[in-house]
C-alpha cells in the first residue's frame, strides 16, 4: 500500500549547541552543521505569515554561523582562512580571471606563483596564484588586486550545504557513463540507495571524491528518487559532482566551477546547487558561462537567516533561488535570503535518502531546491514550471510554491 510520507509536522531539531559541530567522516564545510533546537518552530507559531522573524531567532542564527565559521577555522586552520570581507576561503590561493600577460608578469614579479588552468566546457582560464608562506590571504588579495590591474581577483571561497541529513554513506553510487538527458547536481558525492533507480554517474572535483555524503544522497533523492524516496522527477539519470570528498577545504568556487564546466559539456540542462556562500567573481563568471551553454541552476537560499548577507549563487542572474516552506506552508524562519527569490518548496517535516540505504527527517533550503529542479525538468520548460506554481502564504515564496503536495511514497 502507498504512503504518503513527506510527514508534514514532528520534526524535532537537535538541542541547540554553543559551537558547530562536526558529523563523522565529513571534511570541512560539507561536515559542519550548526544545529538549531525547537525554538526555530516555536517562534514560528508565534509569527503571523508575512511577520518578521524574531530578534531572538535571528541572534541564535548569527551566532551559529559564526560559530560554524570559528569551528572550521579552529580544526581546519591550516588549510583555511578568511578572506578580506571575513569569508571562508582555501588558505594561501588566490584566482585570477580575465588576467592578460601583463597581469601575470606583474603578480609572479611580485614574489607569487601562478599556475595556469583551463575549465573544460567553459572556456574559461584561470590563474591560480599561490599565496609565500605566511602572509595572510587579507592583506595580498589587495596586493594581487592592485597588481593585476582590470582582472578578476578573489578567494578561493568555500560555499556550506544549506541543511542537515542523516547517514555517512559506505558506498558511491555508481552505473557507468550517462549517454543522453540527466539532472545535474553539485553537492557532495552521493550514495547507494533503492530509491535511485536511474543510473547515476559522478565525478570529484575535490581530494578523495567522489565520496558518499549524507546531503548530497538526500538532496539527490529529492531530485531523482523513484521508491520510498520519491523526486521532482523521479528516475531520472542523474550526473553528481562532488565537490567536498575528504577535503577540509572541500566545496569552493575552483571546484564549483569545473564541475559547472562538466555540466555544461555533457550538455546537462538543469544543475541544483544546494549551497551557498559570499559573491565571488570566478563562480559568477563561471555561472553566466554555464547559462550561455544552456545550463539552468536552481539553488537554495541557505540557512542563515533573513538578517544575513545574500546567498550566493543563488542571488545570481539567471540563477532560479529557491527557499523552503513547512508542513504548514510558512517559509522557514531560519531560510536565508537572496537578491531574488523565484520559488518555494518543502524544506521541512518531511524526508529524504539517508546515507545508509533508508530514510531520514530533513530540514533545510537544501532539500526544497531539489524538488523544484526536478520539477523543472520534467516539466521540460520555465514557462511551464512557473504554470504549476499555487501561491504562497506571503509574497516570501516568489512566483509561488512548487511541489507543495508532493509527498514521498513508501
Amino acid at each position: 500500500m502507498k504512503r504518503w510520507a513527506w510527514m508534514w509536522g514532528g520534526l524535532a531539531l537537535a538541542p541547540v549547541m554553543a559551537a558547530a559541530q562536526i558529523l563523522p567522516g565529513a571534511g570541512g564545510l560539507e561536515g559542519v552543521t550548526a544545529p538549531l533546537s525547537p525554538l526555530v518552530d516555536a517562534l514560528a507559531d508565534r509569527a503571523d505569515a508575512g511577520a518578521l522573524v524574531p530578534g531572538a531567532l535571528i541572534e541564535r542564527l548569527r551566532a551559529a554561523r559564526q560559530a560554524r565559521i570559528a569551528e572550521l577555522l579552529r580544526r581546519h586552520g591550516d588549510v583555511v582562512e578568511l578572506d578580506d570581507r571575513g569569508a571562508p576561503a582555501r588558505r594561501g590561493l588566490i584566482l585570477l580571471t580575465g588576467a592578460d600577460e601583463a597581469a601575470i608578469a606583474a603578480v609572479r614579479g611580485a614574489g607569487y606563483g601562478v599556475a595556469m588552468e583551463r575549465i573544460d566546457g567553459l572556456d574559461l582560464s584561470v590563474a591560480r596564484v599561490t599565496v609565500p608562506q605566511g602572509r595572510p590571504l587579507k592583506t595580498t588579495l589587495r596586493e594581487v588586486r592592485r597588481l593585476a590591474g582590470g582582472a578578476q581577483v578573489s578567494a578561493d571561497n568555500l560555499y556550506v550545504p544549506g541543511g542537515q541529513a542523516g547517514g555517512s554513506g559506505s558506498a558511491v553510487a555508481a552505473q557507468g557513463r550517462i549517454a543522453g538527458a540527466a539532472a545535474g547536481l553539485i553537492d557532495g558525492g552521493v550514495a547507494r540507495h533503492p530509491s535511485l533507480t536511474g543510473p547515476v554517474e559522478q565525478q570529484g572535483f575535490a581530494r578523495g571524491a567522489p565520496r558518499p555524503s549524507a546531503h548530497g544522497t538526500a538532496v539527490a533523492s529529492l531530485i531523482a528518487g523513484n521508491g520510498a524516496i520519491r523526486g521532482g522527477a523521479p528516475g531520472a539519470p542523474l550526473l553528481a559532482a562532488d565537490v567536498y570528498g575528504d577535503d577540509p577545504a572541500g566545496g569552493g568556487a575552483f571546484a564549483i566551477a569545473r564541475a559547472l564546466g562538466w555540466m555544461a559539456a555533457r550538455r546537462v540542462r538543469v544543475v541544483t546547487v544546494s549551497l551557498s556562500g559570499p559573491d565571488n567573481p570566478l563562480l559568477a563568471g563561471a555561472i553566466r558561462l554555464a547559462a550561455d551553454r544552456g545550463v539552468q541552476v536552481v539553488a537554495a537560499v541557505g540557512n542563515d537567516g533573513p538578517a544575513a548577507p545574500p546567498a550566493y549563487p543563488a542571488s545570481y542572474p539567471g540563477v532560479i533561488a529557491v527557499t523552503g516552506i513547512d508542513g504548514r506552508g510558512r517559509v522557514l524562519p531560519e531560510a536565508g535570503r537572496a537578491r531574488h527569490v523565484d520559488f518555494a518548496a518543502p524544506g521541512a517535516d518531511m524526508r529524504a535518502a539517508d546515507g545508509d540505504g533508508g530514510m531520514t527527517a530533513v530540514r533545510g533550503t537544501s532539500f526544497a531546491a531539489p524538488l523544484v529542479a526536478g520539477r523543472l525538468l520534467a516539466a521540460g520548460s520555465l514557462k511551464v514550471l512557473a504554470a504549476e506554481a499555487k501561491p504562497g502564504r506571503d509574497r516570501r515564496t516568489g512566483r509561488g510554491v512548487i511541489c507543495g503536495n508532493c509527498r514521498n511514497m513508501d
